[in-house]
């Protein structure tokens, strides 16, 4: 790490952008009074850089990202560009899937956390999230997202036929498994591996592994459990997981589920971290919040931050080794939450800049 934290920052695609310039609030607000000296770098990725540059990751995007401290996004994607094909392999069609294998952040850090203040907002009867705290590990790099032969195939009898490789190597599997086992350590000892091993090759090989990393364990509770499962599980009684281990595709779905724990989709941030770091340890990383680019509030002003403004939290955490920091984030999160301001997906017609404003002022810096 430089002695100035250098931060990317790339607002992205859609509200992107608008969610991007609260997290920076909040990350120069609470850097600044700590006497952290920062540099902030911008830069296009995805559509935006697609428009701008008629590719979706410039090289010079990647040697920036590459010599920063830690990347922020803001949000890629959208129908506009959803269709684009370029020459290359999955990762240069999305300019985020590039930047983490560029990066190799291969471990997706997904937390959802039930908040009391939002609890009546979600689809549970009383009670049953009560204390919920959820970390969804989601293994980046492998899988189906990248995995070849890949396409859609026109058939001589006039059909059509798509396929996708689903494929992991078992070096792939283990290191990602240290990364769960290590989280769990830290966290309540507790891990819960998911995978389709009743019908996929690919996810034997993930049971198998998983089990054997296992042994170096042995304070760590370890559950297998298919995928599917694992979903209605979540659904009934969120509060017997601590951490979920899941492959790339099967790590989006269940981590967008927790949405409803936390009350919105917009209020779950994550990190990319190449492997999980020692306590008191910096690691570099991308950070971004979980949802989508909502083209359809472009503009309004109404987008809710809180999952940019838990991500810029999980920035201090990880590449600046400051958990204090990171805590006075979150707590200052659900202060302003607890105090009423609440953006429209939470039922409030808060908009993003009084939601920010309400976090620095909750943080009394």
């Amino acid at each position: 790490m430089s002695e100035k934290f250098r931060l990317l920052a790339m607002g992205g695609d859609g509200i992107g952008p608008e969610v991007l310039s609260c997290g920076l609030a909040v990350f120069e607000a609470v850097a600044s009074n700590a006497g952290i000296e920062y540099e902030i770098e911008h830069d296009l990725l995805h559509g935006a850089a697609w428009d701008a540059y008629g590719t979706f990751c410039r090289e010079e995007t990647v040697h920036r990202a590459k010599a920063a401290d830690a990347v922020l996004v803001g949000g890629v994607g959208g129908p506009k560009w959803d269709h684009i094909k370029v020459p290359g392999g999955p990762e240069m069609q999305d300019g985020l899937m590039r930047l983490r294998i560029e990066l190799d952040v291969y471990v997706g850090l997904r937390p959802a956390i039930a908040m009391p203040c939002l609890e009546h907002l979600t689809p549970y009867r009383e009670g049953l999230i009560t204390g919920a705290d959820v970390m969804v590990l989601r293994e980046l790099c492998g899988g189906s997202f990248f995995g070849m032969p890949r396409g859609i195939d026109q058939l001589p009898d006039g059909r059509r036929r798509g396929y996708d490789n689903y494929v992991y190597d078992s070096d792939e599997i283990e290191r990602f498994a240290h990364a769960g086992f290590r989280m769990a350590r830290q966290r309540r000892g507790k891990l819960t591996s998911i995978d389709k091993a009743n019908v996929m090759e690919c996810f034997k090989l993930w049971r198998e592994i998983v089990s054997e990393v296992a042994r170096e364990y042995p304070d760590v509770t370890l559950d297998h459990m298919h995928a599917d499962n694992c979903v209605y599980q979540v659904a009934m009684n969120p509060c017997a997981f601590d951490v979920i281990l899941a492959d790339n595709m099967l790590g989006d779905i269940v981590s967008d589920q927790l949405g409803c724990i936390a009350g919105s989709k917009a209020m779950l941030p994550s990190a990319c971290l190449r492997g999980l770091p020692l306590p008191g340890q910096r690691i570099a990383g991308i950070y971004e919040p979980s949802h989508g680019t909502a083209p359809d509030i472009v503009g309004k002003g109404i987008a809710n931050p809180l999952g940019t403004l838990l991500s810029v939290a999980m920035l201090f955490e990880y590449s600046l080794a400051r958990p204090d920091l990171a805590r006075l984030i979150a707590k200052a999160t659900q202060t302003a939450l607890e105090s009423g301001c609440l953006p429209s997906d939470l039922g409030g017609t808060a908009n993003s800049a009084s939601v920010t404003q309400a976090v620095l002022a909750s943080l009394a810096l």
